[in-house]
């Protein structure tokens, strides 16, 4: 029963797979693509800030 229960959980991410066009060099971004971006500038404008003191 679990093996069929897992295969079953397993099935249901089959519909994640994203669609063409998707990472840095494809044809968009989505939103939660520029927030990395976002936090990455935000840690590296803190240890710069932080490393003058």
């Amino acid at each position: 029963m679990k093996a069929l229960l897992a295969f079953a959980a397993t099935l249901t991410t089959l519909p994640a797979l994203a669609h063409e066009g998707h990472g840095m060099f494809g044809s968009h971004w989505h939103a939660t693509d520029v927030l990395g971006f976002v936090a990455l500038a935000g840690l590296v404008a803190v240890a710069v800030w932080m490393s003058k003191k």
